[in-house]
C-alpha cells in the first residue's frame, strides 16, 4: 500500500467527522432560525398598529364628504379632528399605570375593542356633537398603543435590533393609507364615508381576538426557546420578568429632574404636529388649495404614506447599524431624529408651487422625514426609560408629545379659517419641525438610561 493511501485513509475518517459537525451545526442554526418568535410578535404589535393608524386616519379622507354632508366649516373641522388628541392625549396620563399594572396583552385587548366600536359609531353620525363623542372614545381608546408598542419591544427585543423592530411597526402605521388611499377615496365616491368606518370597525374587532389570543410575554410564551431568550437577555431584553416600580407622583416629578426627558417632550411634540397635519388636514389641503378632485387625491395622498414607510425603514436600520458597528447610543440614535426632523421642514415647500407634482414632492420629503425621526425616538425611549418604568415614561413622553398632535389640526383649522389659505398652516408647521431639530441638537444632553433613587 502506498504512502498516498495510508494518508487518504487517515484522514478520511476526520472528514466524515468534520462533514458530520457541519451538518450539526447547520441544523443547529435553521433550529434557531424556525425559533425567533420575537418576530411573529412584531408582526402581530404590526397589525395593532396597522388598524390603529387607519381608524385614526381615515377621517382625513372622508372630511370633504363629511363637510359636505353636514355642513361643517373648516373650523368646526378642526375641532372635530382635534377630539381625538384631546382625550388621546388626557388618557395618556393614565395609560401607562394600567400598563405597568395589567401587562400589553390585556391592555391592548381591551383598547382595541373600545377603539373600534367608536369607529364603528363614526359611521352613524349624523351632527356634530355626535362626531365630536366618538372621536373623543376613540382617542381614549388608542391611547395606550404607542407605550404598549414601546414596552413589548423592550421585552422582546435586544438593543441591536430595537430601532429596527420600533421601524417595521412605524411603517405599518401608514401601510393602509398608502396601499389603500385610492381604493378607501373609490368607497368614499361609490358607497359613502360612512362603510368606512363600519369595514375599519370590524376589522378591528377581529384584531382584538388575534392579540389577545397570541401575545405573551417572553417568559410566558409556550413556543419561545431558551436559546432566543439568552439571546434577548444578552442584549438588554427585559423578557417580562422585571420588577415593577409603583406608580406615584413622587416618581414622575423624578424623571422630569432630567433635561433628556425634556428633549424628547420637545422632538416629539414637533414629530407629531407633522404627522397629525398628514393624518387630518393633508387631503382637504389637496383638494381646496391645490384643486385636486377626490380621486385624483387619493392617488397623489398615497405617495407620501409609502415614502414614510420608506423612512420608518430607513431610520431604524441605520440606527441599529450604529450601534453595531460600535458607535455611541447616543449619535445612532440622535442622529437620524436630527435628520429626519430636518427634512420634515420641507412641508414648507408647497407654498412656493401649484404643481401637483412638486407639492407631493415637497410633502413626501417632509413625511419621509417624520418617518425617520418618529422611528427611532421609540428605540430611543426603550433605551432611556428607568428599569420598570417604560409604561410611565412613555406615557408621560407622549402626554405632552401629543399636546402638539391635539394643537396641530384646531390651529390650522383656524387659521385657514381666518386667512381662506393653507400658506400660514405649512409655515406653522414647518417652524415646529425646526423647533424640535434644535431641541435633539441643544436640550437632549447625553443618552442613557435614567436611574431613579430607590424608594
Amino acid at each position: 500500500m502506498s504512502s498516498n493511501e495510508l494518508r487518504e485513509m487517515k484522514t478520511q475518517p476526520e472528514i466524515a467527522e468534520k462533514q458530520t459537525s457541519i451538518t450539526e451545526v447547520k441544523g443547529n442554526t435553521n433550529h434557531k432560525k424556525r425559533n425567533k418568535v420575537r418576530w411573529f410578535i412584531l408582526f402581530l404589535i404590526c397589525l395593532v398598529t396597522a388598524i390603529n393608524y387607519i381608524d385614526r386616519a381615515i377621517i382625513s379622507l372622508a372630511a370633504p364628504a363629511i363637510q359636505g354632508d353636514l355642513r361643517i366649516d373648516p373650523a368646526m373641522m378642526g375641532i372635530i379632528f382635534s377630539a381625538f388628541g384631546w382625550s388621546y392625549t388626557f388618557a395618556m396620563l393614565f395609560s401607562g399605570y394600567f400598563l405597568d399594572k395589567f401587562g400589553p396583552r390585556k391592555v391592548y385587548t381591551v383598547s382595541v375593542i373600545i377603539w373600534s366600536a367608536c369607529t364603528f359609531l363614526i359611521g352613524t353620525a349624523k351632527n356634530v356633537t355626535s362626531l365630536i363623542i366618538y372621536r373623543l372614545g376613540l382617542g381614549a381608546g388608542e391611547s395606550p398603543s404607542i407605550p404598549t408598542n414601546a414596552w413589548c419591544v423592550a421585552e422582546w427585543f435586544p438593543k441591536k435590533e430595537r430601532a429596527t423592530a420600533v421601524g417595521v411597526y412605524t411603517g405599518t402605521q401608514y401601510i393602509g393609507l398608502a396601499f389603500l388611499t385610492p381604493v378607501l377615496t373609490w368607497i368614499i365616491v361609490t358607497f359613502g364615508w360612512q362603510t368606512l368606518f363600519y369595514g375599519a370597525g370590524i376589522i378591528g374587532f377581529i384584531i382584538a381576538i388575534a392579540w389577545h389570543t397570541f401575545y405573551r410575554n417572553p417568559k410566558e410564551h409556550k413556543t419561545v426557546t431558551q436559546e432566543e431568550l439568552d439571546y434577548i437577555a444578552a442584549g438588554g431584553g427585559m423578557l417580562g420578568s422585571e420588577e415593577k416600580q409603583p406608580f406615584s407622583w413622587r416618581r414622575i416629578g423624578q424623571l422630569l429632574k432630567h433635561r433628556q426627558i425634556w428633549g424628547m417632550f420637545i422632538g416629539q411634540f414637533s414629530i407629531m404636529t407633522t404627522l397629525f397635519f398628514f393624518m387630518t388636514w393633508f387631503p382637504t389641503y389637496l383638494i381646496e388649495e391645490k384643486g385636486l378632485s377626490m380621486l385624483n387625491t387619493g392617488l397623489y395622498a398615497a405617495i407620501p404614506y409609502m415614502v414614510a414607510i420608506v423612512g420608518t425603514l430607513i431610520g431604524g436600520r441605520c440606527s441599529d447599524w450604529m450601534v453595531s458597528r460600535g458607535y455611541s447610543t447616543g449619535l445612532a440614535r440622535k442622529l437620524p431624529i436630527i435628520a429626519g426632523l430636518l427634512l420634515s421642514c420641507a412641508v414648507i415647500g408647497g407654498n412656493f408651487t401649484n404643481s401637483p407634482n412638486l407639492v407631493i414632492t415637497f410633502m413626501s420629503i417632509a413625511f419621509l422625514g417624520q418617518g425617520i425621526a418618529s422611528t427611532v425616538t421609540g428605540a430611543l425611549l426603550s433605551d432611556i426609560a428607568p428599569r420598570g418604568m417604560v409604561g410611565i415614561t412613555g406615557s408621560s413622553l407622549y402626554f405632552v408629545a401629543n399636546i402638539g398632535g391635539t394643537l396641530s389640526p384646531l390651529i390650522i383649522g383656524f387659521i385657514v379659517s381666518a386667512t381662506g389659505s393653507f400658506t400660514p398652516a405649512l409655515a406653522f408647521v414647518s417652524v415646529v419641525a425646526l423647533i424640535g431639530t434644535l431641541s435633539y441638537i441643544f436640550v437632549i444632553g447625553k443618552v442613557k438610561r435614567i436611574e431613579l433613587p430607590e424608594s
